[in-house]
């Protein structure tokens, strides 16, 4: 006689996990757990055509095996912070902005320069690139501020919020890393806007980010030339957007197969920035849809939660970081399909790198903390209460 099956955690179970279980969106884990393990699957595609340009390399899957203890590590960070309370999401928020800034400030003095920026720190077998992580902290950190500020209570969070936001970006500049300022600017500025903003501060901020975006392209030499370059009409100005192009197009609807991929031998970067066009070629419009609704559905689904939740801070901190999160993949996928300049992004979940993976699973980890059910927290399809505008 077969025994009955019951569900790995009863919801009469009191403990940690089981709690956590059943708060957790789930939806949102498995499409982020998914993205990882197209990650890795396409690090075996890519890796071996990638360590053509590192004749120091022997083993074709040697980023691959990399990539796999990226992902683990990445899945452990996003794991162990989703079982936070909002309170410990400040805290780790704080923490990893207080470090992500002491390590920048750093950078010029013992930073490892490659192609012209100091972004990372060498470790010895890994290297750290203390934006990435910079990134949710000052997501969580600043919805804190405008939450504070809200309250009345005489906290100037707001102009707490962007003087560390001005830290942050100088910061970036000085590497210099012009996308990631932009990315995190936008998101910044998504942040602020959620949390309360009068119109009038909205179009005086629209008109402060375009005579940003000015300066800088009068200031930087290297994103007057990317620009100049993808206007260009030269092949060899947009060699690596066209190579990535020619991948995607030459993928048609269901790619060429596992490991068939041809054009993804002349794509620079292609384990990293540019892993996307790799899919693309060797499975197809199939997997960039898959791809693209996995994103879609992150970002949907996230900020439907993030609108039921009751509390302005964990709203817009939950918000401000799917924000995030789908601005990168836009960007990324852009650069892929040549529509705008290439930036040295990552796709989240997918790209080659160890602090991308990492700071991605912090950051999906912080979200998902964020929306749990908890009691009081939100009530599905409940009007929202009115919040207190900034002023």
């Amino acid at each position: 006689m077969t025994e009955a099956y019951s569900p790995a955690f009863s919801r009469n179970d009191k403990g940690p996990i089981a709690n956590w279980f059943w708060t957790v969106d789930r939806g949102l884990l498995a499409a982020a757990l998914t993205l990882m393990g197209l990650g890795v699957a396409l690090s075996f595609a890519s890796s071996p055509a990638a360590i053509l340009a590192d004749q120091s390399i022997s083993d074709p899957f040697h980023y691959s095996w990399r990539m796999m203890v990226f992902s683990g590590a990445g899945l452990v960070m996003l794991l162990g912070t989703s079982f936070f309370s909002p309170k410990g999401v400040r805290r780790i928020a704080l923490a990893a902005l207080f470090c992500a800034i002491v390590t920048m400030m750093l950078l010029p003095f013992i930073g490892d320069e490659v192609k012209g920026a100091a972004r990372w720190i060498n470790l010895g077998p890994f290297s750290l690139q203390p934006s990435e992580f910079a990134k949710p902290g000052l997501i969580v950190f600043s919805a804190w501020m405008f939450a504070e500020g809200q309250k009345g209570e005489g906290v100037p969070g707001v102009s707490i919020a962007f003087g560390i936001w001005g830290l942050t970006v100088a910061l970036l500049l000085i590497q210099p890393d012009i996308g990631q300022t932009l990315l995190i600017t936008t998101t910044f500025m998504a942040v602020f806007f959620m949390a309360g903003v009068p119109l009038k501060w909205v179009a005086a901020l629209a008109a402060a980010g375009a005579a940003g975006i000015v300066g800088l392209y009068f200031s930087f030499s290297h994103m007057r030339d990317r620009l100049s370059r993808f206007g260009s009409d030269d092949a060899g100005a947009t060699y690596q957007i066209d190579r990535a192009s020619e991948a995607i197009r030459a993928g048609g609807l269901v790619g060429r197969g596992v490991g068939e991929g041809v054009m993804k031998r002349s794509v620079p970067d292609l384990h990293t920035d540019f892993i996307y066009s790799v899919g693309a070629e060797e499975f197809g419009l199939v997997l960039s849809l898959i791809m693209i609704a996995l994103f879609g559905f992150i970002v949907l689904r996230g900020m439907q939660k993030a609108m039921w939740l009751r509390d302005p801070f964990e709203q817009t901190a939950a918000a401000g970081l799917f924000i995030l999160i789908g601005l990168q993949a836009c960007i990324n996928m852009a650069v892929n399909l040549s529509l705008v300049p290439t930036k040295g992004m990552t796709l989240p979940f997918v790209s080659y790198g160890g602090s991308s993976m990492v700071a991605m699973g912090l950051t999906m980890g912080l979200a998902l903390a964020l929306t749990r059910k908890r009691p009081g927290a939100y009530e599905p399809g409940a009007s929202l209460p009115r919040r207190r505008m900034l002023s």
